[in-house]
C-alpha cells in the first residue's frame, strides 16, 4: 500500500505541465469586433475558431492565461457517455430531446477527428470504448434501464457482466468507439488558426460587466477598457455576467480529483467510469512511451465535505487496489457546474438580451459539451438554424426536475449561508501549523489563517465577496472555497474561480 508521502506535495495538472504556451498581451485600450468572448478554455477556443473560418473578426478575453480554468484540469474523454444520463433524460425531457443531447454530443467527438486529421494535430486522440459499470446490485438495476435507454436511441453499446478491469462489476455497458485526447496539445493548434486569421487574444484580462445600454454590447474589464461588439459570449465557466438569469440559483458547483499514476500492472486500454457513488474513472494517456493512468472521481459539492485530502487518499486506495501504484506523478482537481436538469445552459443569456450568450453547466463532460456549446453560439452569431438550440436554450424551463432541484439546491445555500454566520472557530493563529490553513479568531472576528512552509502567515477575511457566505479550506489545493455558489480563492485571497470578482480582504496581524 502506498502513503501519503509519495503524493505530489503540489497539485499539477500533465495537460498544462507537458504543454508550452506563448503568451498574450493584457488588453489596454477601448477595441472594436464582430463577437467578443469571456474565457480562453474549449468553448471559447472552438467558437473562436468557427466564427474566424466565416470571416468575422473576434476577441478572446481571459481573466489569467488560456486553459488555466477547467479545460486544462479535464480528463479529457471526448465522449457522449455521460455517466447514468440518457434514461433520466427520457423520463423528464423526453425521447426526442434526449436522442438530441447524444447526437449533438455524438457530432462534437466526429468534429474532433475531423479537426484533428485536418490540421495534422498529434495531441494523442485515440479511439476506446466508454464503459460504464456496477458494482452493487443497487446500480445494476440502474445500468439495466440505462441499457434499455440506449436501445431506445440506438446508441451503438453492449451490455456485458465483465470488464477488463479485475473489479468485480454486476454488469456493465460499453459504447463503442468514443474518443480521448490531450486537450491542450488540441486547442494549441486551434489558437495558432485563430491568430493566423486575424483573431485577437488577451490575456490577464478580467472582464466584470457588459453595457447592454447602447445598440451594441461592451464587454467592460477590471481596468476599464470596452470590446465593443455586436455579439458578447460568456464561456467562462461560472457566468461573469448575469444579466437577471439568476445563474447563481440555477448553478451548483462540485469538485472532483485527479491522481495521474504509473501503474504495476499493463492497463488494458478503453475508459472506465464507476455508477456506484462515489465515482471512480480510469482511463490512460501516452507519456514518454508508457501510459500515465488518470484515476479520477470523489466529487462533491465545493467547499464542502471532509478534507479535500482525503478524496486524493481515496483515489490513491483504489489505484492501489485496481492497478497497483508504482509512482504517483501527479495531482490535481476540477470544478464543474451543474444545471438544474444536468443539460448546459448555452445560448441567450436572457429572452431580453438576444445579443448576450452564454455556455456554462458541462456537468464534468465539458470537452464533448464545449464543442458542442461552441457550435450552437456560432450558428446563433451567423444566424444559422442549429437543432440542438432549443434543447441547451438556457431560458427553459422543466418542472421535474428543476423545481425540486431549484428549491434543494437554495435551501443548501442559505444552510450554509447561515450556519457560517454563526460559525465560531475554536483555532487560534498560535495553533496553525507550518502549511496548514485554518479558519481562526482573531480580535473576536473570524478569519482565514494559513502558515507556509517558512512560517510565514497570510491572513483574510473569510467573507465571499460574492453574496456573502463564509468560505471554507482546501487543504488538497490550499484554497478558500465558497460552499454556497463555489468561488474559490486562492491563499493571499485573490480570485481563482468565479461567480465572485472581488478579492478576499486582507487582514493585518494584530
Amino acid at each position: 500500500m502506498t502513503n501519503q508521502a509519495q503524493m505530489p506535495f503540489e497539485p499539477s495538472s500533465y495537460w498544462r505541465s507537458t504543454t508550452s504556451f506563448e503568451g498574450y498581451p493584457e488588453l489596454s485600450e477601448d477595441i472594436d469586433v464582430d463577437v467578443a468572448i469571456v474565457g480562453g478554455g474549449i468553448t471559447g477556443i472552438t467558437t473562436a475558431y468557427l466564427l474566424v473560418k466565416n470571416g468575422l473578426k473576434v476577441a478572446i478575453l481571459e481573466a489569467s492565461k488560456l486553459f488555466n480554468g477547467t479545460t486544462g484540469h479535464t480528463t479529457a474523454k471526448v465522449t457522449a457517455q455521460h455517466g447514468l444520463i440518457y434514461d433520466e433524460f427520457i423520463q423528464h425531457i423526453g425521447i426526442e430531446k434526449t436522442q438530441k443531447y447524444y447526437e449533438a454530443n455524438q457530432n462534437a467527438l466526429e468534429f474532433v477527428r475531423k479537426t484533428v486529421k485536418e490540421l495534422g494535430i498529434e495531441c494523442d486522440l485515440t479511439t476506446e470504448d466508454a464503459i460504464i459499470y456496477a458494482v452493487s446490485d443497487q446500480y445494476l438495476q440502474k445500468i439495466e434501464k440505462e441499457y434499455d435507454a440506449y436501445q431506445k436511441l440506438g446508441i451503438r453499446s453492449q451490455f456485458t457482466d465483465k470488464i477488463a478491469l479485475p473489479i468485480d462489476v454486476k454488469g456493465a455497458i460499453k459504447m463503442k468507439e468514443q474518443g480521448q485526447f490531450h486537450p491542450l496539445s488540441y486547442l494549441k493548434v486551434l489558437v495558432q488558426e485563430i491568430t493566423n486569421a486575424g483573431g485577437e487574444i488577451y490575456e490577464n484580462t478580467t472582464a466584470v460587466d457588459i453595457d447592454t445600454s447602447a445598440t451594441k454590447p461592451a464587454v467592460i474589464t477590471r481596468n476599464g477598457n470596452r470590446v465593443t461588439c455586436r455579439y458578447a459570449i460568456s464561456c467562462s465557466h461560472f457566468p461573469f455576467y448575469d444579466g437577471r438569469g439568476f445563474y447563481f440559483t440555477r448553478l451548483h458547483a462540485e469538485r472532483s480529483y485527479v491522481l495521474g499514476i504509473k501503474s504495476k500492472t499493463e492497463f488494458p486500454g478503453g475508459m472506465y467510469y464507476s455508477a456506484d457513488s462515489p465515482t471512480r474513472s480510469i482511463r490512460y494517456t501516452p507519456m514518454n512511451g508508457e501510459k500515465l493512468l488518470l484515476v479520477s472521481g470523489d466529487g462533491h459539492k465545493t467547499g464542502q465535505g471532509t478534507s479535500t485530502y482525503k478524496h486524493y487518499k481515496a483515489l490513491e486506495d483504489f489505484a492501489e487496489q485496481v492497478v497497483g501504484i508504482e509512482e504517483i506523478k501527479y495531482r490535481w482537481s476540477a470544478q464543474d457546474l451543474y444545471t438544474l436538469d444536468n443539460v448546459p445552459y448555452v445560448g441567450q443569456i436572457t429572452e431580453n438580451h438576444p445579443n448576450v450568450l452564454v455556455a456554462t453547466g458541462y456537468r464534468k463532460w465539458g470537452m464533448s459539451n464545449g464543442t458542442a456549446a461552441a457550435h450552437i453560439l456560432c450558428d446563433i452569431v451567423l444566424e444559422k438554424e442549429n437543432p440542438y438550440k432549443e434543447l441547451y436554450d438556457p431560458s427553459r424551463f422543466y418542472a421535474d426536475p428543476s423545481i425540486k432541484t431549484f428549491l434543494m439546491q437554495n435551501l443548501d445555500v442559505a444552510g450554509h449561508l447561515i450556519a457560517g454566520k454563526f460559525d465560531t472557530a475554536e483555532k487560534f493563529i498560535e495553533d496553525v501549523g507550518k502549511d496548514e490553513g485554518a479558519i481562526v479568531v482573531v480580535e473576536g472576528r473570524r478569519a482565514g489563517c494559513y502558515r507556509n512552509t517558512e512560517g510565514d502567515i497570510s491572513l483574510v477575511d473569510t467573507t465571499c465577496t460574492h453574496m456573502g457566505c463564509e468560505v471554507e479550506w482546501n487543504s488538497g489545493d490550499r484554497t478558500w472555497d465558497c460552499p454556497c455558489h463555489g468561488s474559490r480563492y486562492s491563499i493571499a485571497g485573490e480570485v481563482i474561480e468565479g461567480p465572485a470578482k472581488k478579492p478576499l480582504t486582507k487582514l493585518e496581524l494584530p
